[in-house]
């Protein structure tokens, strides 16, 4: 027995295969190694290189047969774990790598639970430098995840593990004074995360492992809920600038750090091989059925990136931001507050994710477009990417005032004749996607603005002799007329504010700046024509009031005088949406079928009729017995039948007629008052213009002159309609609106027949010569269907870089890209070669010797053999051939 025991202490894999066979026989030997682990386990902890390879070869024995004495070896997964964490920095690189095995060991065993094993492996991470163990703490995190939630989400395990990477990102958060560090530093602070002693907050390593798995879990699928993009999104306000740039780059979508993804990328199956040793090879049935299930998995694998891509784009990280305002505002405090920091990229980065969220959400960050102002000059590096930024982030509520000195700020950088062309297009296009999120900003003042300043100017004429008097009177007038809008402030240069607005800066009109813009459409460059006209089109279709009368065009002109009001000015909506835009093609397509229905149902006859009513509860009179008894009861009326009337009720609806014919004429006598007075203020008006009366408007810009837009002080008069004309514009328009939205459900599938047949309605338009705008339409119509789309990108929905420099020439493409375009010609073509011989014969044959000699040049035959020959022939071998093809043609007669 003593022999025995020697013998199998010595040799660890034998006993463990004993043991495995049968536990209960061996279990005396079994805990004899465990003792002997216990005693070497002490003094690992004081020397950690003494017996270490003696102690590894124990904790693999354990752990492979820890399921046959689950209670002997309760206590050893955590003894394990601590050592790990406890003294992993002392540890040999083979010790490291063995103890971590015996952890996926221990788990694949089911000894451990999945959060066991990630609360061990997480804080191993960053402090990890051997780039091969660490891809596989990496590899088993991501696997072990994605197996727990492979069937159903399994919440408890997404929850911890969660929490786990909350608090890694939020390691280090709070020191401020690394803002901009690039995960360099060396002094770090206090903070410890999970037992681990190592500091590694402050280079924070612990954080971009966080958003690194955050953002492999989500590019997986795996999690695609709002907690991954709050841990992301906290990443974007870490201090350490890798850190932040790894989190703003998963926000924005860039593929730049797909080096970091653990997918295999196994080589494509060669589909064109496959078919060629099937031709050669012998053929049966299942060859073709191998081949075949070769080719589906090829193109699933070639399809699966898409699909990966295709369910992200269902759960947009933009969309899912817990609060975006305060989001927005804490990323612009940090932008600005630490803005020499940062370095030109990442402050562009900043700024596109800022214009992004914006934009997504219509939040309000007005310091957002004053930050931007000091970063517009054509010279300014990578300024088509700030450009890009600023557009991205206007949207229709912003108030026009707050845009205008970034749109005046632009002209006057990019647009002027002391720059290229190139610039004068990008700073056109630039304003074009400003105004064409909010038109407004190129209109004229707003009215309370104008009062405001006619106040101003009074006050400050009135007190000219003391500026102190006429500055505090100026403050207390326009807190008297306007106290909604808060104190008046005078700044350093002694302009009066009201909320941080300056009248001078902001408050213009910038329609003659319009006009100035369209004008460039009569540049040489077709870059600067194309963006002109792009505006140009623009204001056309949506304030063409804004234009002058040369530049409106024709249908812009008859939509204006036909146009009911004038367009809403910013803070009024319009009114509620009677009807959804061609609907009425929707319902006439539904007509149409019920028509044919009806026509092929026509010859079943009354059968159809009653089949139509099948399910429902219809009774005749017949069956009035039956309703007693299912409690409904016969009423009889006292009267037969016949209504009468009295002469009191007949008095009453006389009167109430009298009494509408009443108030319609007061209302009329009303109104004309109320034309007379207005007609009336116009004439007092006119008259103090004449004898010199009315303060005279000045502004920092040339005066307006409203005759060009047809704009005038009585132009509501002019654009207004009498309510009675309304009324029955409104029954008209009642009676034209479809009734289908209120009749019947419409599905996703409805939705998408209604834009088919609105692309189909705009196309015969332009058959029938509807002209550039049905071109415009349809061009509009088709991009919408993209966008509603799942399959296609949401990032379509942003500008790019190209939409602010506009079509440029084709620059020369150097040596590289000169091969691709050669190789990409070439493919689905056959090899270059001859197209004589078996190409272009039925029968495949290489060409005959005749076939060569025909074709032969005449000096190659004049310097052969055989003419030469004849030529230095004698007179008897001339003979002898003649005789021969004598006698060849007497031959040949017979």
């Amino acid at each position: 027995m003593g022999g025995r025991s020697v013998l199998l202490t010595s040799n660890l894999p034998q006993l463990q295969n004993l043991i495995k066979r049968d536990p209960a026989s061996y279990k005396d030997e079994f805990l004899q190694q465990w003792n002997h682990y216990n005693s070497i386990r002490l003094i690992f902890h004081l020397n950690p290189d003494e017996h270490a390879q003696h102690f590894r070869e124990l904790v693999a024995f354990i752990a492979q047969v820890a399921t046959c004495y689950p209670k002997e070896t309760a206590k050893f997964p955590s003894q394990i774990s601590t050592i790990l964490l406890e003294s992993y920095g002392l540890l040999s690189p083979d010790t490291r790598k063995a103890l971590i095995s015996t952890m996926v060991l221990l788990r694949n065993k089911n000894v451990i639970t999945s959060i066991e094993l990630l609360r061990t492996l997480f804080p191993l991470l960053p402090r990890t430098t051997s780039s091969s163990l660490r891809s596989n703490i990496r590899k088993t995190i991501l696997s072990d995840i994605r197996t727990a939630n492979i069937r159903t989400k399994n919440h408890k395990l997404n929850r911890a593990i969660q929490a786990m990477l909350f608090g890694m990102v939020e390691n280090g958060l709070e020191d401020v004074s690394n803002f901009g560090n690039k995960g360099k530093q060396k002094e770090v602070g206090t903070g410890t995360h999970f037992g681990s002693s190592d500091k590694t907050a402050g280079r924070g390593e612990d954080a971009m492992w966080a958003v690194i798995l955050t953002k492999e879990l989500w590019r997986k699928g795996i999690w695609d809920d709002v907690k991954p993009v709050s841990i992301v999104a906290i990443g974007c306000l870490h201090p350490v600038l890798k850190v932040q740039s790894a989190s703003i780059h998963f926000f924005l979508g860039d593929d730049d750090e797909k080096e970091d993804s653990d997918q295999e990328d196994e080589e494509e199956t060669d589909v064109r091989a496959l078919h060629h040793r099937r031709e050669i090879n012998k053929k049966s049935r299942s060859g073709d059925k191998k081949l075949q299930k070769k080719l589906n998995a090829a193109k699933k694998k070639k399809h699966g990136k898409s699909e990966i891509s295709r369910s992200n784009t269902n759960f947009p990280a933009l969309q899912l931001l817990n609060d975006p305002q305060t989001f927005a505002e804490k990323l612009f405090t940090i932008l600005d507050r630490y803005d020499k920091r940062f370095t030109l990229d990442h402050k562009i980065l900043i700024m596109q994710l800022l214009a992004r969220v914006i934009s997504a959400h219509t939040l309000f960050v007005m310091p957002f477009y004053s930050y931007v102002q000091k970063w517009l000059a054509p010279k300014q590096l990578r300024v088509p990417s700030i450009l890009v930024a600023l557009a991205q982030s206007v949207h229709a509520l912003i108030p026009p005032q707050t845009l205008k000195p970034v749109v005046l700020k632009l002209a006057n950088e990019f647009v002027h004749p002391g720059v290229g062309s190139e610039v004068v297009a990008a700073g056109i296009n630039a304003v074009t996607e400003i105004c064409r999120r909010q038109p407004l900003v190129m209109g004229p003042r707003d009215n309370d603005d104008d009062d405001l300043m006619k106040r101003q100017k009074e006050r400050k004429q009135k007190n000219a002799e003391t500026d102190d008097g006429a500055q505090n009177q100026a403050l207390d007038a326009m807190n008297a007329v306007h106290p909604e809008k808060g104190k008046a402030e005078s700044n350093g240069l002694g302009e009066v504010e009201v909320d941080g607005k300056r009248f001078g800066d902001k408050d213009v009109d910038l329609r003659p700046l319009l006009n100035d813009l369209i004008d460039y459409r009569k540049s040489k460059d077709k870059t600067v024509i194309a963006a002109s006209r792009g505006l140009l089109h623009l204001y056309r279709e949506t304030h063409p009031e804004f234009l002058k009368k040369r530049e409106r065009g024709k249908e812009a002109s008859l939509n204006m005088k036909n146009a009911v009001a004038r367009n809403l000015s910013f803070g009024h909506s319009a009114s509620a949406a009677a009807d959804i835009e061609g609907l009425s093609l929707l319902e006439s397509h539904f007509k149409q079928l019920r028509e044919e229905e009806e026509e092929t149902s026509a010859e079943s006859g009354e059968d159809d009729d009653e089949a139509g009513w099948e399910g429902w509860d219809a009774e005749s009179d017949s069956d009035s017995g039956s309703d007693s008894e299912d409690g409904w009861q016969d009423v009889s009326s006292d009267s037969d039948g016949d209504i009468e009337l009295s002469d009191s009720e007949v008095e009453n609806g006389e009167n109430e007629d009298n009494d509408k014919r009443k108030r319609k004429e007061t209302e009329r006598q009303e109104r004309r008052r109320d034309k007379k007075a207005k007609k009336e203020k116009q004439r007092a008006k006119e008259e103090a213009l004449k004898n010199g009366q009315e303060l005279i408007e000045e502004a920092d810009n040339s005066e307006v002159d409203e005759h060009e837009y047809e704009v005038s002080e009585d132009g509501e008069e002019k654009m207004s309609v009498d309510e009675e004309e309304k009324e029955e514009q409104e029954r008209k328009f009642g009676q034209d609106t479809s009734t289908l939205a209120t009749t019947k459900i419409l599905t996703p599938a409805d939705f998408k027949l209604l834009s088919e047949l609105r692309i189909q309605a705009a196309q015969k338009s332009i058959e029938a010569g509807g002209g550039n705008r049905a071109k415009r339409k349809l061009a509009a119509l088709e991009a919408e269907r993209k966008t509603q789309n799942p399959a296609d990108d949401l990032s379509a929905s942003f500008i790019s870089e190209n939409d602010i420099l506009g079509p440029r020439k084709k620059a020369k493409a150097d040596y590289a890209e000169r091969m691709a375009s050669i190789q990409k010609g070439r493919e689905g073509r056959e090899k270059f070669g001859s197209r004589k011989g078996k190409k272009t014969k039925d029968a495949p044959s290489s060409s005959t010797n005749k076939e060569k000699a025909r074709n032969k040049p005449i000096m190659m035959i004049l310097s052969s053999g055989s003419v030469r020959g004849k030529k230095k022939a004698s007179l008897r071998e001339k003979q002898q051939k003649l005789r021969a093809h004598i006698d060849k043609g007497k031959k040949a007669r017979k």
